[in-house]
């Protein structure tokens, strides 16, 4: 499912416009967005916590000619998916 069809049915399942769930859609992704810069997290319970993790710099391998690289420290973005989505997800078992 791309952005424009999760509108769609957003649209279709809250019985509102294609305008109003682009806008709904669109703030969401813009406040996760602000909640990250500002190193904080979103959780919502059932579903899934974002949050920003810190990946060490390490020593990497240029695959093109084989020599060793340093990559550099950076934060990446995060996502654990909730109990109740993982169940879902699983076929209402979260056991390996």
């Amino acid at each position: 499912m791309n952005k424009s069809e999760l509108i769609d049915a957003m649209a279709n399942d809250a019985g509102i416009s294609k305008v109003a769930a682009k806008a709904a859609l669109e703030s969401f992704i813009s406040n996760v967005t602000e909640t990250l810069k500002q190193d904080g997290k979103v959780s919502l319970v059932g579903f899934g916590t974002f949050s920003v993790a810190e990946r060490a710099a390490r020593q990497g391998i240029n695959p093109a000619t084989k020599a060793p690289i340093q990559i550099a420290a950076k934060k990446v973005a995060k996502f654990k998916a909730g109990a109740e989505l993982s169940d879902s997800v699983m076929g209402g078992s979260n056991k390996k």
